[in-house]
């Protein structure tokens, strides 16, 4: 069982998509976006299978959660420095996790 020291260890920031691009290279179908973070940490890079749910338009200065603490990964030729948060709808896609009301961007989840 995960304890609250665990919790703490991941670093939950709000952020707010500022570009996206086709990343036609990702074996499912995804998107890359940039992510600022605000002024500590700046604007991140994610890779995000979104493409079914959101266009690009819609995700354009949407709101989101992402982890900005875990390692970053390779995505073929992208390397995605931030986890994206988001839930499965009945089809597997993913839904993103937003804030319900306006948030600075950069404050961390507690």
């Amino acid at each position: 069982m995960a304890t609250i020291e665990d919790f703490r260890k991941l670093d939950i920031r709000v952020g707010k998509i500022v570009k996206v691009e086709d990343f036609p290279e990702a074996r499912k179908p995804s998107y890359k976006l940039g992510i600022d973070f605000g002024g500590e940490i700046g604007i991140k890079h994610s890779s995000a299978q979104l493409v079914d749910l959101y266009t690009k338009e819609e995700l354009t200065g949407k709101l989101v959660l992402g982890v900005v603490n875990l390692e970053p990964r390779q995505i073929g030729p992208f390397v995605s420095e931030v986890l994206t948060l988001g839930v499965p709808n009945d089809e597997h896609q993913c839904i993103l996790i937003t804030p319900d009301k306006a948030a600075k961007l950069g404050v961390k989840l507690y």
